[in-house]
């Protein structure tokens, strides 16, 4: 008995991406893996125990501007997209929706989600905030409309300098968490632990959630190994 194929990540152009078929279903599931993922970095916020490293730099901006932190989220989104300028980097229509709706889903987060009390609710609340986290991450990405804007700054210094993507992740991630520190966002043990965390739950979760499309026609939109 054949084996049946894992759906696989594809490289497409952003006009490739929009062509691809089953647009219906993907744009649905873009917009819930970005609602899932703002309220994921609310939940992070409640529980205390410590921010992604980009949301620690978000956070302590926040506190010195007086700007929500959905709203400091979106101009940093924006900020990042005009960095992918020198990198010849173009933003798919996912990228644009990651820069607007997940501040707006953490903002909507914020109103909703209780600050955690103690420390077994504030243990709750982080482990169940990294899982939604994971799933968002997951969604949003395997519906192959366009990487979020800090990924592909990354992924865009990877490919124009030739440093490796796990240096470039590291470098800019402990860049931006050191510049928030210094502002006051929230540091803790659970900077840590989603550091290590986050890529194998979203990699556990991205799995099920790429959605195949149409066979690849050219050489810019064959299959990409799933990150």
């Amino acid at each position: 008995m054949t084996k049946s194929r894992s759906p696989e990540l594809a490289r497409l152009t952003p006009l490739a991406q929009l062509r691809a078929g089953r647009f219906p279903l993907r744009i649905v599931q873009l917009f819930v893996g970005l609602s899932l993922f703002g309220l994921a970095m609310a939940g992070f916020v409640r529980s205390g125990l410590g921010l992604a490293p980009w949301d620690v730099l978000h956070y302590g901006v926040t506190l010195h501007t007086g700007l929500s932190l959905g709203t400091v989220v979106i101009i940093f989104g924006f900020l990042v997209l005009l960095l992918w300028i020198p990198l010849r980097q173009m933003p798919g229509l996912g990228t644009i929706a990651n820069v607007i709706w997940i501040g707006v889903a953490a903002d909507i987060g914020l109103v909703i989600i209780p600050e955690a009390n103690g420390l077994p609710a504030q243990l709750a609340l982080f482990a169940g905030s990294l899982l939604v986290n994971g799933l968002g991450g997951g969604l949003y990405i395997g519906s192959q409309l366009g990487p979020g804007p800090r990924d592909g700054l990354m992924t865009g210094l990877h490919a124009r300098t030739g440093i490796s993507l796990r240096l470039a992740r590291t470098g800019v991630e402990v860049l931006v968490l050191a510049i928030g520190w210094f502002l006051g966002g929230i540091v803790g043990f659970g900077t840590i632990l989603y550091a290590l965390a986050i890529g194998p739950v979203t990699q556990l979760f991205l799995r099920f959630c790429i959605i195949e499309l149409r066979p690849a026609r050219n050489p810019e939109e064959a299959p990409a190994t799933a990150p």
